[in-house]
């Protein structure tokens, strides 16, 4: 996947345009799909702290969610800022799209 090059003469910027497959989208809809799930959970946690299946479930669904974000990230750069994403070299988050612009 090689990114296009855009520069927007206004700001003097430079873009980078990704062309993103299909494959990404898939990986971005699964993660969604499991941070629905772990909200869901959190909520319903709040209410009933004493349930050990939905607390397994959430810590489940936890790490299920972290190696699918480590793997996306790997892929297609990181997805949250303030160091809960490493960053490659280059520096990725001069990179677009990011994931909630998609």
């Amino acid at each position: 996947m090689s990114p296009n090059i855009e520069r927007d003469e206004r700001r003097g910027l430079k873009k980078m345009k990704m062309k993103l497959d299909n494959e990404y989208y898939r990986r971005l809809h699964e993660m969604q799909a499991i941070d629905f799930t772990l909200v869901e959970l959190q909520l319903y946690l709040d209410t009933h702290p004493q349930d050990m299946q939905a607390l397994q479930q959430f810590n489940h669904f936890s790490q299920v969610r972290r190696k699918l974000a480590q793997e996306f990230e790997s892929m297609y750069g990181p997805l949250q800022n303030f160091g809960n994403s490493y960053s490659g070299f280059p520096w990725q988050w001069n990179d677009t799209p990011w994931p909630w612009q998609v």
